[in-house]
């Protein structure tokens, strides 16, 4: 490509772009530049820069309303983010996320991982968020349950995964369950 081409493709390109000094800046320095660099601009070019405005929706957290309005919603799921501190809680009670805490990746990762076996442990029963409490070198686990397997079962599922979460966790580990008859019974409302 000739440079007199380069110069003519580069200006064409910065006349688009007049608003912005930046921009301007950087075609002028484009312009210097040897042929082989302005033919691969032209092949990055080719593929279009848009621009967008701004959306401002704030949507994580939040879920969508269906059709038939047949999604069973429990309270902590009912209430958007915003209410974290007013009409609900958080998930995970700990002081590693205040400044200069100690080991906060590894707490958010030990919740993770708590989480995981408690729901995979408790298959199919957990009818609630898992809160978890740390409190000096304590956990606390707490969850709603569903009254679906005999009580003997549910003594060794809770001694299970005591046991092994704190022989994991290198710390005490207590599971504070509460029963419920049926899954409905947790849902605030359908959306």
């Amino acid at each position: 490509m000739c440079p007199s081409l380069a110069n003519r493709y580069v200006t064409s390109i910065s006349c688009c772009w007049t608003q912005n000094c930046f921009c301007r800046k950087i075609m002028n320095f484009l312009k210097k530049l040897v042929p082989q660099v302005a033919t691969e601009v032209q092949q990055l070019s080719r593929s279009g820069f848009h621009t967008s405005s701004v959306c401002c929706r704030v949507q994580s957290g939040r879920y969508r309303i269906t059709t038939k309005r047949n999604r069973p919603l429990t309270y902590e799921m009912a209430n958007p983010p915003h209410f974290i501190g007013h009409r609900k809680s958080w998930n995970s009670w700990n002081t590693s996320t205040i400044k200069d805490a100690l080991r906060p990746s590894q707490t958010a990762i030990e919740d993770v991982f708590i989480r995981k076996f408690v729901t995979g442990t408790w298959h199919a029963l957990v009818c609630s968020e898992i809160i978890i409490k740390r409190q000096h070198n304590t956990i606390r686990i707490a969850a709603l349950i569903r009254q679906a397997i005999t009580p003997r079962k549910m003594y060794f599922l809770i001694g299970y995964t005591e046991e092994l979460l704190s022989y994991w966790m290198q710390c005490p580990v207590t599971l504070e369950l509460q029963t419920v008859g049926d899954k409905k019974d947790v849902v605030f409302k359908y959306i």
